[in-house]
């Protein structure tokens, strides 16, 4: 709201919020993290990607792991850290997109972390699970989070001064490189990050740091101040299918994006509205294309630019009405089946896929959605330097992500295989859609490998069934865990299908009927989804967020 009154547009707006975030929400989101980003550009009528996916340093190769007798990337630790990419990719939004400076859009960050905020139950939590580990092997976290020794009380003011400190060099770096320009004065603030002392710090406390990790093994981190160097954020176009008139947009296949866009290709040809909303025959048609596109992200996604993905083949409407033959809508498939999508791409036909292995997720991952009166849009998943997983850097008062862990040691081929400087293919997906080529909506939810099932139930709800936006958010939602997980460990759930109460429980008895493995939850205790939607005949926007947790927030302006 501050951007909006300082005369900024929505990418100031979300820029900031991501960057406050940073502060709020380190346990879902810390600054040494990620951040994909959607935007849509009034001025430029385009919607482009910020690639905000943190690459691998050079030296974490797959003989690297094995000679140290690793097997899996481990969760924790400093051996699945890449180079944190939020920062870049959030003054690379600011810089392309935004009309205001740094010292504007940090302004907010720096006043929570240096004059603090009220400890809140969630943030507490999750200190608290990690108490033991913070007092026993990383005292830099215990510094920080259990000041004068104490697990801070709920309402407690918490500060994270170092944080602050390391936002006012980026500050400094701007406001000494002013004579450049604005884009020159946030080119050299991201310098200070990736080739001053900032990295120098990162680098140097992994590297003379030796953690334990999940898999027992004591080791420092692979990073070196060449890979921060030779970082630099791309910038993408946005794919993208049109469902029913909906130009839909994601991230390319180093996110789990285009999975949403398969989806949407197999669910053209039902009847959904015929169906019913959340009848038994909706649940489970949804949750078979969603075991069919997942099935293809895990054999086809990864960083398109260390590895070829067929990705014109996986969304094209004739290989999804090649797939919609699996779909039996009389029983639950227990299977994993990649289908070919090279038959669709042009050119020569691949081999048949190899089967994955069915594999478990883990929370981490926070949402910013903005919009203006121009039609700006701005959609973010910033997620990873999560506190449990890495212990606090001294002095800069954040942790290195733990992203690595989704990259593949057993299949030197595999798109997803860990290469050098290579990005791991991700589960952040926001979204943004246009319809006639004008604005629409932008959204998206944490919930690492679910997050494209919950927000695919949204949409549905909004364009199929004609809900307002804070209805399509709260109704009730289910998900599939039958497909492979992008986290350490990688267990397997085949065939597990959960859904909250409110289903219902005849429901639940036709769902099991067909061979699901229903899990009840109790009402409103998955999907986190935040949108907002245009009303071009108002006009007007709408806002909506999910009224499960304690974090999500609607503000108009």
């Amino acid at each position: 709201m501050r951007m909006y009154e300082l005369g900024g547009n929505a990418i100031d707006a979300g820029v900031a919020s991501a960057l406050a975030q940073a502060v709020l929400e380190y346990q879902d989101f810390g600054f040494g993290g990620e951040a994909p980003i959607l935007i849509y550009s009034a001025l430029s009528r385009q919607v482009t990607v910020i690639n905000g996916n943190t690459r691998m340093p050079a030296a974490a190769t797959a003989s690297w792991f094995h000679r140290n007798g690793i097997a899996l990337i481990p969760g924790d630790g400093f051996l699945p850290a890449g180079v944190c990419a939020a920062p870049d990719a959030l003054v690379t939004a600011l810089s392309l997109y935004g009309r205001l400076g740094l010292k504007e859009v940090l302004a907010p960050a720096i006043e929570l972390a240096a004059n603090g905020f009220p400890m809140y139950e969630g943030l507490r939590d999750r200190v608290v699970s990690c108490e033991s580990r913070f007092r026993t092997e990383w005292p830099s976290s215990a510094a920080l989070f259990l000041p004068n020794d104490n697990v801070p009380a709920i309402g407690q003011i918490w500060k994270n001064p170092d944080l602050a400190q390391t936002f006012e060099k980026l500050i400094e770096a701007e406001h000494n490189a002013r004579s450049r320009g604005r884009a020159g004065a946030l080119r050299a603030a991201r310098d200070r990050f990736y080739k001053g002392d900032i990295a120098r710090v990162i680098v140097d406390f992994q590297r003379n740091t030796k953690v334990r990790d999940a898999n027992g093994v004591e080791s420092s981190g692979l990073l070196a101040a060449e890979d921060f160097a030779a970082f630099e954020t791309r910038v993408e176009g946005a794919v993208g299918v049109n469902y029913h008139g909906h130009d839909v947009y994601k991230c390319g296949p180093w996110s789990q994006g285009p999975v949403f866009l398969q989806q949407l290709n197999l669910l053209e040809r039902f009847d959904l509205r015929s169906m019913g909303h959340n009848s038994a025959e909706y649940i489970h048609a949804i949750t078979e294309v969603a075991k069919l596109a997942f099935a293809d992200r895990e054999r086809y996604y990864g960083d398109p630019t260390a590895s070829f993905v067929p990705l014109r083949g996986l969304l094209s409407k004739e290989y999804a009405a090649s797939r919609q033959g699996l779909v039996d809508l009389s029983t639950a498939s227990l299977e994993l089946r990649p289908g070919n999508p090279y038959r669709y791409q042009g050119g020569s036909v691949s081999p048949e896929p190899v089967l994955g292995e069915l594999q478990h997720w883990q929370d981490g991952t926070t949402g910013t959605r903005a919009a203006d009166s121009d039609g700006n849009m701005f959609s973010a998943a910033p997620s990873g330097g999560w506190f449990q997983s890495s212990p606090v850097i001294p002095g800069l008062g954040f942790s290195l992500g733990t992203r690595g862990q989704m990259c593949r040691l057993d299949d030197s081929e595999h798109p997803a295989a860990l290469r050098p400087r290579k990005q791991p293919r991700t589960t952040l997906s926001p979204s943004l859609v246009m319809k006639d080529g004008l604005p629409l909506m932008v959204f998206g939810s944490p919930g690492g490998d679910q997050q494209d099932q919950w927000t695919l139930q949204f949409f549905l709800n909004s364009v199929e069934f004609g809900m307002d936006v804070q209805d399509a958010i709260d109704a009730a939602c289910f998900h599939s865990k039958h497909f492979p997980s992008s986290f350490y460990p990688k267990h397997a759930s085949p065939g597990e299908l959960v859904v909250e109460a409110g289903i219902g429980s005849e429901v639940v008895a036709a769902l099991v009927d067909r061979g699901h493995k229903v899990v009840t939850v109790p009402s409103s205790t998955i999907n986190w989804t935040t949108a907002v939607v245009f009303h071009a005949d108002g006009p007007y926007m709408e806002g909506g967020a999910s009224s499960r947790g304690e974090r999500h927030y609607a503000i108009g302006w």
